[in-house]
């Protein structure tokens, strides 16, 4: 397996990076993606002298100030790629012409236009996000499949989410995206929603089990919503991934089989947490989980739940339409329980 030692530079100036869109040679990996300047070492290089030269060569623009912003290391099944990635935010020199780089052409692209809206690699989304909000220095490990396809990354030791891509009908498009960049684009991917029931003393009433988010949840904190929900991990099934939830979050074991399925939920939010945006495009499978559940068993799990409690639907439905109660129930899914539940007791 070979090892290469690599640098990439992302220019900036006005709010703009300098990209160079990939599009003149056919037998190019990145071909027709977007990418910033650099290239492989000289034999004896340094990081510093390497990305002088290949921004020299590739742009004829000479930095004068260029700060090293991290390390990410690129695995395939044709090798290991460890590259140097800096910053600029000076330099010398114009761009001559568009002809200029053998590679591709040279574009400023302003920078709100980049992520989610140019074709990059799934892990370039994820340090450009880290670059753009001014993340200290760090260490990124992208694997990749033979067919571009990021499979895994780990940042400064710890793995990162990541689910697979959706186009607007919720059909997987192959590729994944990181949670952070999902939710900063909005890129639609997959969630498991599960509402956890039992009887109530009145027969034409059930309860509900609703679950008060953290208070450090990067939505809706510290609001009433659904008994368990998740996102679906790239490469895994809705069901596993609701099993998986309700066993994190509330201690609460189940099978497959104890699910029922009552409906698809089509989310959509574009708000603000703390200052920053939150997009979030979602297809959920929505399930019914009425099996035993012993109080004294639950086991919240604090990073993601403050506590939980049980309503019935009829009180919690008041509660909502006279907003007595602080929550972030999706109201289609709540509907959807109202006309289908009572069938379900019976």
């Amino acid at each position: 397996m070979k090892t290469e030692l690599t640098t990439l530079c992302y220019i900036e100036k006005d709010e703009k990076y300098l990209l160079l869109h990939r599009n003149k040679k056919d037998k190019d990996r990145s071909k027709d993606l977007w990418i910033g300047l650099g290239g492989h070492f000289l034999e004896g290089e340094s990081p510093e002298e390497c990305v002088l030269r290949e921004v020299k060569e590739e742009s004829g623009l000479t930095l004068t100030n260029y700060k090293l912003r991290g390390i990410v290391t690129f695995r395939d099944p044709q090798g290991i790629e460890y590259m140097f990635l800096y910053s600029a935010t000076e330099f010398e020199g114009d761009i001559p012409d568009k002809d200029y780089n053998d590679e591709g052409e040279l574009f400023w692209i302003d920078k709100n236009e980049i992520i989610g809206k140019l074709p990059l690699w799934a892990g370039d989304q994820i340090f450009l996000n880290l670059l753009m909000n001014e993340k200290e220095y760090f260490s990124l490990k992208l694997d990749y499949n033979h067919n571009r396809r990021l499979e895994r990354a780990i940042l400064n030791g710890k793995e990162m989410e990541l689910f697979d891509e959706l186009d607007e009908q919720g059909n997987p498009t192959g590729l994944t995206v990181e949670r952070n960049v999902a939710h900063s684009i909005g890129t639609y991917h997959r969630t498991a929603h599960i509402w956890i029931l039992r009887p109530d003393e009145d027969k034409d009433d059930f309860q509900v089990l609703l679950q008060k988010r953290s208070k450090n949840k990067d939505s809706f904190p510290g609001c009433y919503d659904i008994s368990s929900a998740g996102h679906v991990q790239a490469g895994d099934e809705y069901e596993i991934s609701a099993i998986r939830e309700m066993k994190e979050e509330l201690g609460i074991t189940a099978k497959p089989e104890d699910l029922q399925y009552i409906g698809l939920h089509k989310g959509f939010e574009d708000t603000l947490c703390r200052g920053k945006r939150f997009f979030n495009r979602e297809f959920a499978r929505v399930y019914v989980y009425c099996g035993d559940v012993n109080d004294d068993e639950i086991k919240i799990q604090p990073e993601e739940v403050e506590s939980v409690m049980w309503v019935s639907y009829k009180k919690c439905s008041k509660m909502i339409k006279e907003k007595t109660i602080k929550e972030s129930i999706p109201k289609d899914e709540w509907k959807l329980l109202g006309n289908v539940v009572p069938e379900l007791f019976k």
